[in-house]
């Protein structure tokens, strides 16, 4: 009953994506996604180039399905990492800023699904128009770089752009089969979860992290902030967060600047290749250099929080969806519960409409 151009063209029994949430989509989360059913993505983005390749073969050892490799274009081993995605058969690739139309050719070429995330349906039609075989659409619920329709308007109006075209992934705000449904109805091809994902029992996340996610019961405390890059970013409210609120641009820039030196000892980037990376977002994302030397470096405070298992001096990107999760279920668990529940109510619908008909 929930076969879709989506399970088609990706290879997974269930239309559920597990996003690629930095330092949290490793290996062990990414296979128990894929074997559950759903269709997972490593990210590739926040993982050493030298552990790339070791990170997809360890997927690999871990399930025998297809799942998917994050990246975007400004990272040093951008290249590298297409590379290993067609040399290991890896499925498909997803990334938030294109990686410009000579890496889509070559993964096209190589039959690599390419997937973007986009956030208006300007977008989704510009991603169209360079290949994307897929477009996933987040709405403001969602965590991270995120804009301001909800999901509610915005899918629909993505779907009606280029939903002839290709199948649409709906995100932001989802954690069970009521909006796998919505989804569904709205003419989308599955949903893609970041949040509910990150609170599973799969998930690498210290627990003194994912505590501060289970005791935040109120989806208006997970707020948007352009303390980080002067972007939206929807997240928890913590100690940096607050600070980062009140800091001036002086400090934010010697913020960016200490984490941007520690990130340039975890990708082996120069420092003329860091700044090269912030002028290129700058002009493509139309940021200050202030702004995009943030944006570049956004991995490492994040890491604090989910790597370090220091959540008053990380920044905690969250869906407003963790304001009402209060159990960390294992992804089976998860994704066979949305499955259940997504069936029930389609069942129950069907038989509505049957008996308000007769």
């Amino acid at each position: 009953m929930l076969e879709t151009r989506l399970t088609e063209l990706l290879g997974c029994k269930y239309p559920i994506v597990q996003t690629a949430m930095g330092w949290v989509a490793d290996p062990k989360l990414v296979a128990g996604s894929c074997n559950a059913g759903g269709f997972g993505f490593l990210a590739g983005a926040t993982i050493p180039a030298s552990e790339m390749e070791r990170d997809i073969l360890r997927v690999k050892e871990l399930t025998d399905k297809p799942f998917g490799v994050n990246f975007h274009m400004y990272q040093p081993n951008a290249a590298h990492i297409v590379e290993l995605v067609i040399e290991h058969g890896v499925r498909a690739v997803s990334y938030s800023r294109s990686p410009g139309p000579e890496f889509i050719k070559k993964l096209k070429d190589a039959g690599v699904v390419c997937m973007p995330t986009v956030g208006l349906p300007k977008h989704a039609t510009k991603a169209v128009e360079l290949g994307a075989d897929v477009v996933t659409v987040q709405g403001g619920e969602g965590g991270g770089h995120t804009g301001a329709v909800p999901t509610t308007l915005l899918i629909p109006q993505v779907v009606d752009a280029v939903g002839d075209k290709v199948p649409v992934v709906a995100a932001g705000g989802f954690k069970d089969g009521r909006g796998l449904l919505a989804a569904l109805s709205w003419g989308a091809d599955g949903i893609a979860m970041g949040t509910r994902f990150l609170m599973t029992q799969e998930s690498p996340v210290p627990r003194e992290t994912l505590q501060r996610y289970i005791d935040c019961k109120n989806p208006a405390e997970i707020i948007v902030s352009k303390a980080m890059d002067g972007l939206p970013q929807r997240m928890i409210m913590n100690e940096l967060l607050a600070e980062l609120e009140k800091a001036g641009p002086l400090q934010k820039l010697l913020i960016a600047m200490r984490n941007g030196l520690a990130f340039r000892k975890h990708t082996g980037a120069s420092i003329t290749g860091l700044l090269r990376s912030a002028l290129a977002m700058s002009r493509d994302d139309e940021m200050t250099a202030a702004q995009a030397i943030m944006s570049a470096n956004a991995p490492m405070i994040i890491q604090k929080a989910m790597v370090d298992g220091d959540p008053a001096h990380g920044v905690l990107p969250s869906g407003q969806v963790a304001g009402v999760i209060d159990e960390l279920l294992s992804c089976e668990q998860l994704i066979g519960s949305i499955v259940t529940e997504a069936e029930q109510r389609l069942a129950l619908l069907a038989m509505r409409v049957q008996e308000a008909g007769a």
